[in-house]
């Protein structure tokens, strides 16, 4: 591993521009439990389709925003790792060289201290409306959403509107400036650093080969094989909380 990290080093030493795409694998020696282990317990017996989709949101609604609220407090016990850490670092000491994309909604990357962290699926500790306040759209200064009346879910006192999570249901489409900001900043950096994530979600996998086309230098960072592998131009096979440490340090 050494030699492999010292062969790609000198790629981010004279990048002006990198960009960071990651995944589950960033979090998971955080201890963040993934969509699927969360479905256990009272809830092994729910289809993702019940508890992450709009329908099965509308369908019950307090029990999803419940399951909701279990996971929030999961996540809410888990602290950035030494990846995470390293990322924030690097970019506190480089301002404005690395973008960092990620697929995760843990909010960890910002936790940590990175700046303008690219979500693409969404937040999972932060609250957006259903539909939209009736009140908010007859004025923008209206029933922001903190000022929704508690309960579960929490509502609109005035017109009754649902609060959701601020996260990618299946089935809708991603954040539209976060996704073009993604796509920007791949196609504008000179390498890319691909981590901790299967490759298998689209349209997130497709940011590598974006950037490749465009002229940079992949790095997977993952400590088993991807979809992306043959994308890479380097496979750095470790946990992001052990690799990224090492070669970020400078």
């Amino acid at each position: 591993m050494a030699g492999a990290i010292d062969r790609v080093r000198p790629w981010l030493k004279s990048a002006r521009r990198i960009a960071m795409l990651t995944g589950a694998g960033a979090s998971a020696e955080s201890g963040v439990p993934t969509f699927r282990d969360a479905q256990t317990g009272l809830w092994a017996h729910d289809r993702p389709e019940d508890l992450a989709t709009e329908k099965g949101y509308r369908a019950n609604p307090q029990r999803v925003w419940d399951w909701y609220q279990m996971r929030r407090e999961r996540v809410r016990a888990v602290r950035p790792n030494a990846g995470h850490i390293a990322v924030a670092d690097f970019q506190a000491r480089h301002p404005g060289r690395l973008t960092v994309i990620t697929q995760n909604v843990d909010g960890l990357h910002e936790a940590a201290g990175s700046p303008g962290v690219l979500a693409l699926h969404g937040k999972l500790l932060a609250d957006a409306w259903l539909d939209g306040c009736a009140l908010a759209r007859r004025s923008a200064d209206a029933c922001p959403v903190s000022w929704a009346e508690p309960g579960h879910p929490p509502r609109c006192a005035q017109c009754g509107s649902l609060v959701r999570p601020a996260v990618v249901w299946f089935g809708e489409g991603l954040p539209v400036d976060t996704l073009a900001a993604a796509q920007a900043a791949a196609h504008a950096c000179e390498v890319m650093l691909v981590v901790g994530t299967s490759g298998q979600v689209w349209p997130a996998a497709g940011l590598a080969g974006s950037a490749r086309r465009a002229g940079a230098k992949v790095i997977v960072v993952n400590p088993e094989a991807t979809a992306l592998d043959d994308e890479a131009d380097a496979l750095l096979r470790g946990p992001s909380a052990s690799v990224l440490p090492r070669l970020l340090d400078f």
